[in-house]
C-alpha cells in the first residue's frame, strides 16, 4: 500500500519505536496509539483517512496495554460509551499500577 506522506509522518510521531509503513499495515494498533498520544491536528490529518467506524472498532477489539485510563475514558465518551467498559490490560492478573499511582480519577 502507498501511504500519504502526511499519514507516513503521523505514524512516525505516534509510534516511534516501529517503522511507519509497518504501523500502518495494522489500523487498530495505529489508530489506538493516535487515540493515545496524537494530537488535534494529528487527529485532524487522520480524519482524512480514517471513518468513525474506524475509531470505534479500536473500542470494540482495543489492543491491551495501549491506552491510558485517561484516553479510554475520553474515547468512550466520545463514542457515548458511557460507562466504559473495563480498560484492557496486557497482564491480566498483575497490578493496576496507573490506577496505585494516580487513582481512581485522573
Amino acid at each position: 500500500m502507498n501511504n500519504p506522506a502526511e499519514l507516513l509522518d503521523l505514524a512516525k510521531r505516534v509510534a516511534w519505536f516501529d517503522l511507519p509503513e509497518e504501523t500502518l499495515k495494522t489500523p487498530r494498533i495505529f489508530l489506538a496509539y493516535l487515540m493515545t498520544s496524537g494530537t488535534g491536528e494529528d487527529l485532524q490529518t487522520s480524519k482524512k483517512y480514517f471513518s468513525d467506524d474506524a475509531f470505534i472498532d479500536v473500542l470494540d477489539h482495543p489492543p491491551a496495554g495501549v491506552f491510558t485510563h485517561h484516553s479510554w475514558e475520553h474515547w468512550n465518551l466520545i463514542y457515548g460509551r458511557t460507562p466504559a467498559p473495563p480498560l484492557p490490560r496486557r497482564f491480566p492478573d498483575s497490578p493496576d499500577w496507573e490506577k496505585m499511582l494516580f487513582g481512581e480519577n485522573e
